[in-house]
């Protein structure tokens, strides 16, 4: 059978998910880049808009942007998400470093 041209050239929206364990301990997927981060917040996108986690002695465990995985620990005291609005030639903070 064969695939209808749409549907061969149509992209998957890579799930995203957030798991929140005792506010130490934070699971996100569909990450697609971290724009900043340091001691008191990380940002990041994903698939469903950005992501801000703010909090005191946040540390970033596992980074894997290739499977849109994103592991952090610390004291999490807010997520907050804003609409996705990419720039116009920026892109996040690895995008710059690996230039």
């Amino acid at each position: 059978m064969a695939m209808a041209y749409d549907d061969k050239y149509r992209t998957i929206e890579p799930p995203h998910n957030v798991i929140l364990e005792g506010r130490k301990r934070l699971s996100v997927s569909g990450v697609e880049d971290v724009e900043s981060f340091d001691e008191s917040e990380i940002i990041m996108s994903t698939s469903q808009g950005v992501l801000f986690v703010r909090g005191k002695d946040l540390h970033i465990e596992k980074l894997s942007i290739d499977s849109g995985d994103v592991i952090l620990e610390g004291e999490i005291d807010k997520l907050e998400y804003e609409d996705a609005v990419k720039p116009a030639g920026g892109g996040g903070f690895f995008a710059r470093l690996f230039k």
